[in-house]
């Protein structure tokens, strides 16, 4: 049976980053369908305070949409749509970033209804939690550690994380650019930065690869080797710590030179390699 490749977007993004990637696979004749995460795409909480001109003090005590919501809703959402389309033929889960939280979930919860999972950059949490990786020194030369200044309200206060991705700070925007796309054109960066929502869950969740289920599903790692948001040195020990889990069911590991996004901008290298995993 023809597989269909469910696709799971990354923080303050949506099904839409999918597009042009879907556009590739579609070429190639594969059925793909790419997942809205709980209160993202059309769901997202865009205040009149983020229009222009914007009103920075009223934009970081709006209420978000995202207050509350937990990593769970966003597994448990995941594996209902994987439900139904394994109905159809075999499911290949695809997530990207922070995307990869929720692959592992939905991976311990439903082994049997997965084909092949596949981390894009994504993370992998086999020893660690998120949050404990972000500690680690794998994670300090992030470049994302360098634009904190996108936050624009208190978290703890309004219950979510709030960007201001429409800020006109040279700084930041430089900086930004360097995290997400260093390897990108000035308008292939801006025309990304206007893709993302800015509330997201503050929940990134805790859990993390069970051999007894996860383990059992056959996964592919693609390396983005010009990351600079999830630095390679990282990707590489989600790699090994994975292989330690199951040493009889190994990383398929594949390479990409991409930054964080350039594969979503120029997807026909990572369209081919997904269909190559058919």
């Amino acid at each position: 049976m023809t597989p269909t490749y469910v696709l799971v977007h990354g923080s303050n993004s949506a099904s839409f980053t999918w597009g042009p990637l879907q556009r590739e696979l579609a070429l190639l004749g594969h059925r793909t369908l790419a997942v809205d995460l709980p209160g993202h795409g059309f769901s997202a909480g865009f205040q009149a305070a983020y229009q222009a001109p914007q009103d920075l003090a009223a934009l970081a005590t709006a209420p978000s949409n995202q207050a509350g919501v937990t990593a769970a809703e966003a597994v448990e959402h995941v594996v209902d749509i994987v439900r139904e389309v394994a109905v159809h033929g075999p499911v290949i889960l695809v997530g990207h970033s922070r995307g990869g939280v929720v692959l592992t979930g939905v991976g311990n919860a439903v082994p049997e209804l997965i084909e092949r999972i596949v981390y894009v950059s994504a993370w992998c949490a086999v020893d660690l939690t998120l949050g404990e990786y972000m500690q680690e020194p794998e994670y300090a030369t992030s470049a994302l550690n360098d634009v904190g200044g996108v936050v624009v309200a208190d978290p703890a206060a309004l219950g979510a994380l709030r960007m201001n991705w429409r800020t006109a700070d040279p700084t930041l925007l430089a900086a930004l650019k360097t995290a997400m796309l260093e390897d990108g054109t000035e308008q292939e960066f801006f025309a990304y930065l206007n893709t993302l929502e800015p509330d997201e869950s503050l929940d990134a969740g805790t859990e993390r690869a069970d051999a007894a289920t996860w383990g059992r599903i056959p996964r592919t790692y693609v390396r983005l080797t010009g990351d600079l948001s999830i630095p390679l040195a990282l990707q590489d020990r989600f790699i090994k710590e994975a292989d330690a889990l199951t040493p009889d069911n190994p990383t398929d590991v594949r390479s990409l030179e991409s930054s964080h996004v350039r594969f979503l901008i120029h997807p026909k290298e990572a369209a081919a390699i997904l269909a190559g995993l058919v």
